[in-house]
């Protein structure tokens, strides 16, 4: 008995701590599990969101992204989280009509986790520990097909900069 509660333990701390985005279940926006293996052969932006935030905005660019490049096996992934200044303050229910009604968001969404922090989600503890720390919201990380981080994009870097984009097209390819 004691043998099976140290083996489930183990797998359940190497799965929190995955080998790619794919080892991850996350749940979306309204409660169901998602497991992130689903975009296996995508290449994915993941993004810690925010409603109340001077990077708000870019929720619009980041739709942009989506509809652009979606056909092509881009994923955006958006987290929000209230990590910084209390700027995601919300429910789940209240983010999700906040950026359907001011930004038609069609990307996938996910329930608000922590980025940073001791309470920081396993999924970002991947993403920093292979990408660099999260220091503010709209923070992306683009994840390649095979679920390994590619690049990490400060907040300043804009969904639409060159920068940004190159990297997807890259990524795509």
């Amino acid at each position: 008995m004691h043998l099976a509660k140290l083996t489930l333990g183990v797998l359940m701390s190497a799965a929190a701590f995955g080998a790619s985005l794919h080892d991850f279940t996350m749940n979306d926006i309204k409660g169901k599990a998602t497991p992130l293996a689903s975009y296996k052969g995508k290449a994915v932006l993941v993004v810690n969101v925010a409603s109340q935030c001077g990077y708000t905005p870019q929720y619009a660019g980041l739709q942009s992204l989506y509809e652009k490049y979606k056909d092509k096996g881009l994923v955006i992934a958006g987290f929000p989280a209230n990590n910084f200044g209390a700027q995601e303050p919300g429910t789940n229910d209240e983010i999700k009509t906040f950026c359907e009604r001011n930004y038609k968001v069609t990307f996938p969404m996910f329930s608000k986790i922590s980025v940073t922090g001791s309470d920081q989600a396993p999924l970002y503890k991947y993403l920093t520990d292979s990408g660099g720390k999260v220091s503010w919201n709209f923070t992306k990380f683009l994840v390649g097909k095979d679920g390994q981080v590619i690049k990490k994009f400060d907040s300043g870097v804009k969904p639409d900069s060159e920068e940004l984009t190159k990297a997807i097209e890259a990524a795509l390819r």
